[in-house]
């Protein structure tokens, strides 16, 4: 009997333990349910509050510069929205901008899809020279590359957000489809050319801006081509949306009006196709745009392209051109060598305004030839 009553104790205690640590076990498990419910908000909370200061900072950045009669972006607009957006949110807002009645001066843009450097700048600064205001200049080069351009160059701050380039995909696409959306966000531009570090100009700047602004319809290389290289690269996934029929190939180097231009940006459905059924050797930069206009809007095209390249030596790739071979006689072969239509019906010699490609060491010879041949301020 000694012992019972210390073991009765013992039991009361074991009990009065249990319940206690029961009552600690279920507190503790209701503070992580507390602690975890907190934190579901504080993240709920902070998404909405993100997202709010973003769209706020957003129309704080556009509200400054927009005109009452137009959804125009300026250039410190402009720089928010494509340092701060994706791809398709840039695209989307390069295709909602409205026409203005009271844009005063038409400008061409000069889109420059790049490697790296410009080694032909210099011939460039001697074309822009004295005409500011009828041009706007873009530049998509490789996302790495670092460059430093002088203050005083047309070219300085015209670098655009990129993304690496592969050649033969839709990543080349890609980064025609920003430098358009780039180059839309300025509701002035109403002629838009792609241009390569390799490309010169074949005539002046006035020359060149009236022939473009003048023109009723695009300068965009579109053909039926029944060649393997052609034809051959079609894939038969890609019907019923695109046929054989309207199967097209062309320069990826194009001009457009800004029409064409909006048509091609908004485009996702003929993109989507092209991107999972175009795969080498189908090269999307020489079919999607061709294609494209012809299924959709073949009234707005002239059929041609306004930048020569040499492809009589054969090969993946076109001719290029040394300083040895830069003279008068040749770059006037180029100017007038065949004949055309401008506007549909009017014969021209004045096919080509721009030529590639042309090596680095072509620029000396150009500097020395071209002022006086293209009429450059010396």
């Amino acid at each position: 009997m000694a012992n019972a009553q210390p073991q009765h104790q013992r039991q009361k205690q074991q009990h009065l333990f249990g319940s206690i640590s029961r009552s600690v076990n279920t507190h503790v498990h209701l503070n992580h349910v507390y602690l975890f419910l907190l934190f579901v908000i504080g993240f709920s909370l902070g998404v909405v509050i993100t997202l709010f200061l973003k769209n706020f900072l957003f129309t704080m950045a556009i509200a400054p510069f927009a005109s009452t009669n137009t959804t125009s972006v300026s250039l410190e607009a402009q720089r928010f929205i494509k340092y701060n957006t994706s791809d398709d949110e840039l695209f989307r807002k390069a295709t909602s901008m409205v026409q203005s009645k009271n844009t005063t001066v038409a400008k061409v843009a000069f889109m420059f899809l790049t490697k790296g450097p410009l080694p032909l700048a210099p011939l460039w600064e001697k074309f822009f020279a004295g005409h500011e205001g009828f041009y706007s200049i873009y530049v998509h080069s490789h996302p790495f590359y670092n460059e430093t351009v002088p203050e005083s160059s047309v070219f300085h701050g015209r670098r655009i957000p990129s993304q690496t380039v592969y050649w033969g995909t839709t990543t080349m696409i890609d980064a025609e489809k920003r430098l358009l959306a780039n180059a839309l966000l300025d509701i002035s531009n109403q002629r838009f050319v792609l241009l390569s570090e390799s490309c010169i100009p074949l005539f002046n700047f006035t020359t060149i801006y009236k022939y473009l602004i003048n023109s009723n319809l695009s300068f965009l290389g579109s053909f039926d081509d029944p060649r393997s290289p052609g034809r051959g690269r079609y894939n038969p996934k890609m019907s019923p949306s695109i046929n054989i029929t309207d199967w097209r190939k062309g320069s990826q180097w194009f001009e457009v009006h800004r029409d064409l231009a909006l048509h091609i940006v908004s485009d996702t459905k003929y993109y989507r196709i092209f991107k999972t059924h175009c795969l080498p050797p189908c090269y999307s930069d020489e079919h999607y745009i061709p294609t494209l206009v012809n299924i959709l809007y073949p009234e707005l095209n002239s059929n041609r392209s306004i930048t020569w390249v040499d492809w009589s030596r054969g090969g993946p790739h076109p001719a290029k051109f040394g300083g040895n071979q830069i003279t008068d006689e040749f770059l006037d072969q180029i100017r007038y060598r065949s004949k055309c239509l401008y506007n549909g019906n009017t014969v021209t010699s004045v096919c080509n305004l721009f030529a590639r490609k042309f090596l680095p060491n072509a620029l000396g010879p150009l500097l020395r030839i071209c002022p006086l041949l293209l009429g450059f301020n010396p």
